[in-house]
């Protein structure tokens, strides 16, 4: 799919009209003279629409241009004829598998190229800004900005989520009795948001990576700058707050295995109470299993029912004791 946004009257008008090419001739009218674009977003592009954007910008879009395997070195670098690439991952807070997407950036003759798999709900909310506030945007190094802002202002709701869970989740734990089926029910709540808070951080450290190659190539003017350096200290205390929510989920997460401890420990007791008090009368039943003929009792006419007897009292002593001790609780 491929998308062109355009200035009109000084904003973008891409996120009121979005303009969807399916045709060079359709790319071709979007990007005449009175209408030069200001940002094309590719997703999921085809061979075919790589060469509608060749022959109408002169720029080649490489094949592995959002591959993962990428060496960092060649995420941010500015070519000689003065594209710069940018890569940079893009959260996606999904219940079921949230996840990190790799972003490409081209910015080409005052145009910004976004190549991405995968819809994002950044660029979603940008172009919704983007309706709702006429001047929002100037130029293509503003789209790229407003993006990154996006991204940090996500990132900081998604994290407003995880709160919220871990606090259900405290709830859960904290209570007087957790069984081992709920035990693990929150371990599994846990790990989900323990791997979305990694990924939060891993994200925002690479929109802060970003941010600094583009502050340091010089392309920005003073309020760009002022805004990227605003944009680096959102990025700032997004970072404590997750350092506070791994230390959270450590302690709930010890907190939840320290319980189902606890649950097999109490298991284990019974079992080993039992084996104690089956001790006794396993002693008694043995020594008079043994058939000497000098033993007194061996034709003793109460011999059976006194062995029984003394066999449950046996059983019965060591329980009484282990209860007044407060062992069996």
């Amino acid at each position: 799919m491929l998308n062109v946004f355009t200035l009109d009257n000084g904003r973008l008008k891409g996120g009121m009209v979005q303009e969807e090419i399916s045709t060079a001739a359709e790319l071709s009218a979007v990007t005449s003279h009175q209408r030069q674009p200001i940002w094309v977003d590719l997703e999921s592009p085809s061979a075919e629409e790589k060469d509608w954007i060749r022959e109408r910008f002169g720029l080649v879009i490489p094949e592995d241009i959002v591959d993962e395997d990428l060496e960092e070195s060649a995420r941010f670098y500015e070519e000689d004829n003065g594209e710069l690439h940018i890569r940079s991952d893009f959260l996606i807070d999904d219940m079921e598998a949230p996840r990190n997407v790799r972003v490409a950036f081209i910015l080409f003759n005052n145009v910004l190229f976004s190549v991405h798999n995968e819809d994002l709900p950044v660029f979603r909310l940008l172009r919704l800004r983007a309706r709702r506030i006429p001047a929002l945007i100037e130029d293509a190094k503003d789209v790229l900005l407003k993006l990154y802002d996006a991204d940090a202002e996500y990132s900081a709701d998604v994290l407003e989520g995880i709160y919220d869970n871990l606090e259900k989740v405290s709830a859960r734990v904290l209570k007087k009795d957790v069984n081992d089926t709920e035990a693990g029910e929150v371990l599994a709540a846990i790990a989900r948001e323990e791997d979305l808070n990694g990924r939060i951080r891993r994200n925002v450290m690479d929109t802060r990576r970003a941010l600094s190659f583009m502050m340091r190539s010089r392309m920005l003017n003073a309020e760009q700058f002022e805004e990227s350096r605003q944009i680096l200290r959102d990025i700032d205390s997004l970072d404590s707050h997750t350092a506070f929510l791994f230390d959270k989920i450590n302690f709930l997460m010890d907190a939840t295995v320290g319980f189902i401890n606890i649950n097999q420990n109490k298991i284990i007791k019974i079992f080993s109470v039992a084996s104690v008090a089956l001790l006794p009368p396993t002693l008694i039943a043995s020594i008079y299993g043994m058939n000497f003929q000098a033993m007194p009792e061996l034709r003793w006419e109460y011999g059976y029912p006194f062995a029984l007897v003394l066999m449950l009292a046996s059983v019965v002593a060591p329980f009484v004791y282990f209860r007044r001790k407060g062992w069996l609780a």
